[in-house]
């Protein structure tokens, strides 16, 4: 049964629902405050009513994320398709704030964006790189968010391990389309015709 099942049939979910918009207006404030204090020189997320701060990263994470986005804006500037973002590029869904590692947006949604924008929709692919602090909520909150928030393509990278899972966006839901090992090529959904021989990403 899902959640909004088990609320139908809970004879105080009026009262529930009364706590709970207190409680995402008081969020909200906090997101906002957050929104204004955030700058660029640290990466930060708000996650859950929560500020997030992450440390700085592996000498494997940074080669990887190099590596994957400069293939990544190649291929989608040689062909037109829309924009790859990185690192610094804050992304606000319903509830929460995040800064992925890489994200594409394609060309229809990019070409709306203006050249003081700050605040960015839900990507069309997000690619998150692992590290001991974000593990869980790569797995976790962003998995669950990103899905109900349409974000068509998910890729979850082990940079030390030199795997990549592959997870598309089907019925609201994430399924594994691919896990695949740094010598397999990967071949997106979203991007179109896009293939990566990760061999040259985890080399």
């Amino acid at each position: 049964m899902t959640l909004f099942e088990q609320l139908k049939q809970a004879p105080d979910v009026a009262l529930i629902i009364q706590k709970m918009q207190a409680y995402l207006k008081e969020e909200a404030q906090k997101r906002h405050e957050f929104l204004e204090m955030v700058h660029e020189d640290v990466k930060a997320e708000f996650i859950n009513g929560e500020i997030v701060l992450h440390s700085p990263v592996r000498m494997a994470h940074l080669r990887v994320s190099s590596r994957l986005s400069k293939h990544l804006m190649n291929y989608v500037d040689d062909h037109n398709l829309g924009f790859v973002g990185i690192e610094k590029m804050m992304i606000t869904l319903s509830r929460n704030c995040y800064e992925p590692d890489i994200v594409f947006y394609r060309k229809a949604i990019a070409d709306t964006f203006t050249a003081d924008q700050k605040l960015f929709p839900a990507p069309d692919l997000v690619v998150e790189i692992l590290s001991e602090s974000t593990r869980k909520n790569d797995y976790g909150v962003k998995f669950q968010d990103y899905a109900a928030h349409n974000v068509g393509e998910y890729w979850i990278v082990d940079a030390e391990e030199g795997s990549l899972e592959q997870y598309v966006l089907i019925e609201n839901q994430f399924e594994l389309q691919a896990s695949i090992k740094k010598t397999d090529t990967l071949a997106s959904v979203v991007v179109h015709k896009l293939t990566i021989d990760l061999s040259k990403i985890f080399e």
